[in-house]
């Protein structure tokens, strides 16, 4: 019996569909370190304000295909032309403001950069360093230090990272571990950083 098909107890959100559980088992939560994976995830949350997460999970890959990679330095040269490309592309979420936000926020990732600044350092740093676990099993939708990282973020330019945006991706990227407790990746995020 292959890991798809073993039953494990997961948080209730990744029961509904074998593409969310992969995501689960195999992303959601894990440590990220990467200065261009943490923004591309920053990205794509943006990207699913409003939106069911399943929906952009579908359409990560035509994401990475129609925003170059998510490499920082290519979105920043996108022009008008690109974003009406893109506003036709429907691979992707054709949303004017969150692909316009896309492009200033690769501008302000590679300013942070330029001042030397580097973006998981800083965001890491904010968050202490670690991840945090919730021991608790309720989950917020934004903390206190959500609001302090939406709000340095937005002071140096960035756009769609309010603080329930913020919350959402400190999960992804497992800055936050807010497995359930009864999920089999509860505190696996210890191990894995």
């Amino acid at each position: 019996m292959n890991s798809t098909t073993t039953i494990k107890p997961r948080c209730a959100w990744a029961q509904t569909d074998p593409l969310l559980a992969d995501y689960h088992d195999a992303e959601w939560g894990v440590p990220e370190y990467d200065s261009r994976t943490l923004w591309e995830k920053l990205m794509l949350d943006g990207f699913q304000a409003g939106l069911a997460w399943i929906t952009i999970l579908r359409k990560r890959d035509a994401f990475r295909k129609a925003f170059k990679d998510f490499v920082p330095e290519k979105v920043a040269t996108f022009t008008a032309e690109d974003v009406d490309r893109l506003m036709q592309d429907a691979g992707i979420v054709r949303a004017r403001a969150k692909i316009e936000a896309t492009i200033g926020n690769a501008r302000a990732y590679l300013a942070m950069q330029a001042a030397g600044e580097d973006f998981s350092a800083f965001i890491w740093g904010m968050a202490g360093g670690k991840p945090i676990v919730n021991k608790t099993g309720k989950v917020p939708t934004q903390t206190p230090l959500s609001e302090e990282i939406s709000k340095a973020l937005k002071k140096r330019g960035f756009k769609f990272v309010g603080p329930v945006i913020v919350y959402a991706w400190m999960q992804a990227t497992g800055i936050v571990d807010d497995h359930a407790p009864d999920c089999h990746r509860h505190g696996s995020s210890k191990k894995l950083k």
